[in-house]
C-alpha cells in the first residue's frame, strides 16, 4: 500500500499554497484581462455594426439625393430643350414671314418695273413704227 509521510504532505501543501498564490498573482489578473479584451471587441464589433449601419443609411440618402438632383436637372433640361424649341420655331416662323414679305415686295417691284418697261416699250414702239412708215412712205 502506500505510504504517506511528511514529505507527502510538505508537498500538497506546497501545492496548495502554490495553487493559491498563482490563482491571486496570475489566474485572476489573467482572466480579467481576458474578459476585458472579450467586452473591447465585442464593444468594437458592436460599434463597427452600428457604423456599417450608418454608412448604409448615408449612401442610401445620398442615392436618394443624387437621384432627385437628377431627376430636378432632367426636368429642367427638358423644360429648356422645350423653351430652345419654342424659340427656335419662333424665330423661324418670323424670319420666314419676313422672306414672304420681301419676296412679295421684290414681285411688286419686278411687275412695276416690268410695267414701266412695257410702257416705255410701247412708246419706243410707236415712235419706231412711225419711223418705219415715214421711210416706207418717203422710199
Amino acid at each position: 500500500m502506500l505510504e504517506f509521510n511528511r514529505w507527502f504532505f510538505v508537498l500538497l501543501i506546497n501545492f496548495l499554497v502554490l495553487i493559491f498564490v498563482l490563482n491571486r498573482i496570475l489566474f485572476r489578473p489573467l482572466a480579467k484581462i481576458m474578459r476585458e479584451r472579450e467586452g473591447a471587441t465585442t464593444g468594437a464589433l458592436d460599434e463597427a455594426r452600428s457604423m456599417t449601419g450608418r454608412k448604409d443609411e448615408a449612401v442610401a440618402r445620398m442615392n436618394a439625393e443624387l437621384s432627385a438632383a437628377r431627376n430636378t436637372a432632367k426636368t429642367a433640361f427638358d423644360t429648356l430643350k422645350e423653351q430652345g424649341q419654342s424659340l427656335q420655331k419662333e424665330t423661324l416662323s418670323k424670319a420666314e414671314a419676313r422672306a414672304l414679305e420681301m419676296i412679295e415686295q421684290a414681285r411688286k417691284e419686278l411687275w412695276s418695273e416690268s410695267e414701266k418697261a412695257r410702257v416705255a416699250l410701247r412708246a419706243d414702239i410707236e415712235k419706231f413704227s412711225e419711223e418705219i412708215v415715214r421711210k416706207l412712205v418717203k422710199a
